[in-house]
């Protein structure tokens, strides 16, 4: 039986690039203030972005309900048309100087390249084409009517749900999970590190760092122009 096939899984926000979905967001109350109505509505928005930061330390599913619940009411296609600008301001300055080889090693491995990210599908979509991913795992708001309601359509990706969501994918497209790659900076993702057979840790936070001490991981850095 010939070989099947393996991916290279990265998880995006500290992993390829300086910036997170709450720069993404703030991004979006600060500079698209009409994109949330009146000025009152946008400084109260503003005003909750140092909540997003420590809901997100402490719990990341709650954190993802509460974060997603403040694009409720919004256009889809204004939201769409954003993210291209949104890129270029904010997601394209942030892509660190090792990603590009640290995926191009990746490639040139034969893995095919995918993004695994708890941001929302659209606003990850131009830095994929720019970093030439094959393919992305993200959240995907929930619009009715041109609308977004607030929520995601389950299930959401984070922690464990991204190893769940990469092997169904390796299920789905016939790849070997236990030949594919996975790379993150956070311990939040060891689910997604440890679900394949070849994980790697990318500008580990501590308890990553010491994870990967333990089993051995390899360990590199694309915050500088080489990995």
């Amino acid at each position: 039986m010939a070989d099947r096939g393996r991916a290279a899984f990265f998880d995006v926000d500290g992993t390829l690039v300086r910036t997170n979905i709450v720069h993404t967001f703030a991004w979006y109350a600060l500079n698209q203030g009409s994109i949330f109505g009146t000025a009152w509505q946008t400084a109260r928005t503003v005003a909750s972005v140092p909540l997003f930061w420590a809901t997100d330390r402490l719990n990341r599913k709650l954190f993802n309900e509460l974060f997603y619940r403040y694009y409720a009411g919004q256009s889809e296609d204004r939201l769409v048309g954003l993210a291209d600008e949104m890129f270029e301001e904010v997601l394209r300055p942030a892509i660190f100087p090792g990603a590009p080889r640290l995926l191009g090693d990746a490639r040139r491995a034969g893995c095919r390249i995918v993004f695994v990210t708890g941001a929302l599908d659209f606003t990850v979509a131009r830095l994929a084409r720019h970093l030439e991913a094959d393919d992305v795992i993200a959240n995907r708001m929930r619009f009715v009517d041109g609308v977004a309601t607030g929520q995601v359509v389950p299930p959401v990706i984070e922690g464990a749900h991204k190893a769940l969501a990469i092997r169904d994918y390796c299920v789905r497209e016939a790849l070997a999970l236990e030949r594919s790659f996975a790379y993150s900076d956070s311990f939040s993702d060891y689910p997604m590190l440890a679900v394949v057979g070849h994980p790697t840790a990318v500008n580990p936070d501590g308890k990553l760092r010491g994870v990967a001490r333990a089993y051995d991981w390899p360990v590199v850095d694309t915050t500088g122009a080489s990995t």
